[in-house]
């Protein structure tokens, strides 16, 4: 008898994992991800096994969530020590390269004097070789600029490092994903495949159309133990919401975070992707929830919670392109987004301010990005604009109105927005905490606390509506909702500082007749 149909369920947990951490961009792309393996989690795994107690209560004390802390029980500290062994073992090229990284770095500070800088190339470190310019700026400030292509050929890149852990949803918050790594578990299929394996899109591709458990094994190249693993992650029959598509008009919906699914009938657009899987709680939308086929996938920045690997595999088999921004070519905080996605097995397309990129029904629009990243040189940060069903749809992400003059340029060519979508994040965290690895040389604690991943504020939201002619607005919720804790691990209260900045800003949208409102969870839009 031929068998049964099998739908892998939405509460389905996928965590890609690099050497056992979590996979974000900074992680994946080998430049940066050689820079954070020896700069951050090699110390964060030294100093855990130094003092294990003391991170188990840093990790379960509220006042230091989202701190640099391992969250793993002392019971399984040889475990860990395992892990680091392993880690200098197999990845001592990724490590020397980092060093090397550092040591260009330095021999271009002492000795790049605003003359020729052919002599210095010998002087570079082996591992650097061929892989590397270095350049002056118009105020003779030497860089080191990595030909980031040439990077995925060499060793500092090996898919040897990927795995993928699928478990169901549990009823606990899963530990911060840029500090702990993921141990095995009896209750966790651990598949030892890189991210590309088609295995995994036929995987995914199964929560939409089926497949038999016998296809999935093979696909997957499970044994049997991991085959009756897979069992328990899969239903007889799909979950999917009824009304996922839509038959006329247009329809927005808020999934959370940074995260809209804007619709027609002809097509879907989907904003960086960040989804709950779990769609017991009749709260917010899921997987269940998106449309079977979605044309663009936009992804605002390289942050780990608009970039979300988690998410984005769970899609493949299903997206047209995703539409990421170009960067600086060859800046070592500025890695490439596209070629990351690609050699994870997506469509890219990549856009510069003013790009258009049309989809069935409607046209997107790149639009400039301001701010946000600690004033880094990243330029791999874009806003959208897209056009459908009539109405225009202003997606701005995290970006900042420092500079409200932008805005005025972006309605001059484009025309007043019917709806904005803005991010009020606007005391984020310093400048080492996301960015330690790749600083080559040390900032003061108060340079760094200078220097923050922060959003508009309230006069700087208000300043983009009044630019872009705005009549309706909404500020995303700032990783408030309760699914997204693992990734964002932030905590508000009714006194925090961005919450008085937001409930400010509703004033000043309510003072102007503006309709505007704080995002959470969920809501939808239709017309």
């Amino acid at each position: 008898m031929e068998e049964q149909l099998k739908y892998l369920r939405s509460r389905t947990i996928v965590e890609p994992l690099v050497d056992r951490f979590y996979a974000w961009l900074y992680t994946v792309a080998p430049v940066q991800a050689a820079m954070n393996l020896a700069f951050r989690q090699v110390p964060l795994l030294e100093s855990y096994l130094q003092s294990p107690q003391v991170h188990i209560a840093a990790s379960s004390n509220p006042e230091l969530r989202g701190g640099y802390y391992v969250n793993i029980p002392e019971e399984r500290v040889e475990e860990v020590r395992e892990l680091l062994a392993t880690i200098k073992r197999d990845r001592a090229d990724m490590l020397r390269f980092a060093e090397a990284i550092a040591e260009g770095q330095e021999l271009l500070r002492a000795n790049a004097t605003g003359f020729d800088l052919t002599p210095l190339y010998p002087q570079l470190p082996a591992e650097l070789g061929g892989i590397v310019e270095l350049a002056y700026d118009t105020d003779n400030q030497a860089a080191v600029r990595f030909m980031e292509p040439l990077a995925y050929l060499s060793p500092a890149y090996t898919e040897a490092r990927q795995s993928v852990q699928l478990s169901l949803e549990p009823d606990t918050e899963r530990p911060f994903i840029l500090s702990t790594p993921r141990l095995t578990d009896p209750n966790v299929l651990d598949l030892p495949i890189p991210f590309n394996h088609p295995g995994l899109t036929e995987l995914f591709k199964s929560r939409v159309h089926g497949a038999t458990l016998g296809h999935l094994r093979a696909a997957l190249g499970l044994d049997d133990a991991q085959t009756e693993q897979l069992l328990g992650l899969l239903a007889d029959e799909p979950s999917l919401s009824t009304d996922r598509h839509i038959g006329e008009g247009g329809r927005i919906r808020y999934f959370g975070h940074a995260c809209l699914v804007l619709q027609t009938p002809e097509g879907a657009v989907v904003t960086d992707p960040f989804i709950s899987a779990d769609n017991s709680q009749g709260d917010r939308y899921t997987l269940d929830d998106l449309p079977d086929f979605i044309d663009l996938v936009l992804i605002t920045h390289g942050h780990q919670d608009h970039i979300v690997l988690e998410t984005l595999l769970q899609l493949r088999g299903r997206v047209g392109a995703i539409v990421v921004p170009r960067p600086s070519r060859g800046n070592l905080a500025d890695p490439s987004m596209a070629l990351v996605l690609r050699h994870l097995g997506f469509e890219v397309i990549e856009v510069d301010d003013f790009d258009e990129v049309p989809f069935p029904g409607g046209k997107v629009t790149a639009t400039p990005f301001l701010g946000e990243h600690c004033d880094l040189d990243i330029r791999s940060k874009s806003t959208y604009w897209v056009e459908l069903a009539g109405r225009k749809i202003f997606v701005g992400a995290d970006s900042s109105g420092i500079e409200p003059k932008l805005y005025r340029y972006v309605r001059n060519h484009l025309g007043r927005a019917d709806i904005a979508f803005v991010g009020m994040e606007c005391d984020g965290a310093p400048l080492t905490w996301l960015y330690q690895a790749l600083l080559t040389k040390p900032v003061t604690k108060k340079m760094s606390n200078s220097r923050k991943l922060s959003g508009s504020d309230a006069k700087q939201a208000g300043d983009i509506l009044t630019e872009l002619g705005v009549e309706e607005a909404y500020v995303y919720a700032m990783g408030e909702e309760p699914w997204l804790g693992h990734v964002m691990a932030t905590t508000y209260n009714e006194d925090t500082y961005q919450i008085k900045q937001i409930e400010e800003f509703l004033e000043w949208c309510r003072g102007r007749g503006i309709k505007a409102g704080h995002l959470y969870g969920q809501q939808e839009w239709r017309w």
